[in-house]
C-alpha cells in the first residue's frame, strides 16, 4: 500500500480545521446537511448523466486502487526478464512454457506462452501492443469520470449558495437573522470547492497515475519479452531495460545493486521509480 493519498487527505482536511480553528469558528458551522447533501448528490448525478451507468460504477470499483496499489518497482520486472532470457539460452524458448504457467501476472504469462509457441515476433507485438492500449483506455474511463466530478463541483456549489441567497432575500424583514443566513448561504459554495480539489481531483490524478505506471511495467516487459526471444544477451537486455526506465529521483539508495546483472547505481534509480506515484 502507498499511503500518499491517505496522507495528503489528512493534511488537506486537517489544514482547513486548523484554519477554522485558528480563525475563533466552529467546524460545525460547516457540517450543515442541506449543502452538503446538494453538493455531493447533485455532482454524482450529473456525473451519472454525462456518463454511462457502466462508467459510474467502474470508476467507484477502481476508487479503492487509489488508497491500496502500491506500485510494482521495475527492478523487479528487469530481473524477471533477464532470468527469463539466461534460461531462454540454455534450455530454449520451449522451456519459457514452464514459466508461463507459474507467472502471477496474465499479462506476462500470454507473452510466454506465445513465444513457447513460436508466434511471429511482429505479431507478438502487435498483441502486446493492443493490451497495453486496452488497458489505458479502460484506466483513463475512471479517471476522466472523477475529473468531471471535480469540474461539476463548483458550479453545483454556487448554484446552492443562489438557492440560499434567494432564502435570505425572503426573510429582508428580519435583520437579526440575515447574518447567520447569508454565512450557511456560502457553505455550499465551499464544499463544492472543497470537494472539487480536495477529492474527485485527487482521485483522478492518483488513477491516471497508477495507470501510468502500469502502463510504462507492461511496455517494459513487451520490449524485454521481444529481446528475450530474438536471443538477446541477457546482461545487454538488463543494460537496455535499465536505460527505458527513467531516472526521477537519483541519489544512492543503500542495500541496493545486488540483482542479477544490476549495478549499485542503477539500482537505486529503478527503485525509487517504484516508489513514486
Amino acid at each position: 500500500m502507498d499511503p500518499a493519498t491517505l496522507i495528503g487527505l489528512l493534511l488537506a482536511f486537517g489544514s482547513v480545521y486548523v484554519m477554522v480553528t485558528l480563525e475563533g469558528a466552529h467546524i460545525e458551522a460547516l457540517l450543515l446537511p442541506a449543502p452538503m447533501v446538494l453538493v455531493f448528490g447533485a455532482t454524482l448525478a450529473v456525473g451519472l448523466a454525462g456518463n454511462t451507468l457502466r462508467d459510474f460504477i467502474q470508476a467507484f470499483k477502481d476508487l479503492p486502487r487509489a488508497f491500496l496499489a502500491k506500485p510494482a518497482k521495475p527492478q523487479d520486472s528487469i530481473e524477471q526478464v533477464v532470468g527469463f532470457a539466461e534460461k531462454a539460452r540454455s534450455e530454449g524458448l520451449l522451456a519459457l512454457e514452464d514459466e508461463a504457467g507459474k507467472a502471477a501476472d496474465p499479462f506476462l504469462a500470454r507473452a510466454l506462452q506465445n513465444i513457447a509457441d513460436g508466434t511471429d515476433a511482429e505479431e507478438l507485438r502487435m498483441l502486446m501492443e493492443d493490451e497495453i492500449d486496452t488497458k489505458m483506455r479502460r484506466d483513463r474511463i475512471s479517471s476522466k469520470f472523477f475529473a468531471s466530478l471535480g469540474g461539476y463541483a463548483p458550479t453545483i456549489g454556487i448554484i446552492g449558495t443562489v438557492v440560499s441567497l434567494t432564502h435570505v432575500l425572503e426573510n429582508l424583514s428580519t435583520p437579526d437573522h440575515l447574518g447567520p443566513m447569508i454565512a450557511t448561504a456560502f457553505v455550499a459554495t465551499l464544499w463544492g470547492l472543497v470537494s472539487a480539489n480536495f477529492l474527485w481531483l485527487p482521485f483522478s490524478s492518483r488513477l491516471k497515475r497508477l495507470s501510468d505506471l502500469e502502463v510504462e511495467r507492461m511496455t517494459l516487459l513487451m520490449e524485454g519479452m521481444l529481446a528475450v526471444q530474438n536471443g538477446t544477451q541477457p546482461l545487454l537486455l538488463a543494460e537496455r531495460l535499465r536505460a527505458m526506465v527513467p531516472a526521477t529521483q537519483p541519489g544512492k539508495d543503500k542495500g541496493k545493486g545486488k540483482g542479477r546483472g544490476r549495478q549499485p547505481e542503477d539500482g537505486n534509480l529503478l527503485s525509487d521509480l517504484g516508489r513514486a506515484a
